[in-house]
């Protein structure tokens, strides 16, 4: 499973995109930012936007943590 390492909208935040400007430029779509508060998968070209306007690398902003099912089914 993949999961969030960080508030992406409070890092977004602090380099200069508050919600109103993403919104405003069409940044990101609607339905990405509500996956992304309800801690959704985003696609790849979102995480490159991320980054981008961040100045991130993927793995700082989500991680791979195995699920007990997933655990199983590969044994890990």
């Amino acid at each position: 499973m993949i999961r969030y390492k960080i508030d992406v909208f409070k890092e977004l935040s602090k380099h200069g995109f508050n919600q109103t400007r993403i919104q405003k430029e069409n940044l990101l779509p609607r339905q990405t930012i509500t996956n992304i508060r309800a801690g959704k998968n985003i696609t790849l070209e979102t995480l490159n936007k991320i980054c981008v306007m961040c100045g991130l690398q993927p793995g700082d902003i989500i991680e791979v943590v195995p699920t007990d099912e997933e655990k199983i089914k590969y044994r890990i």
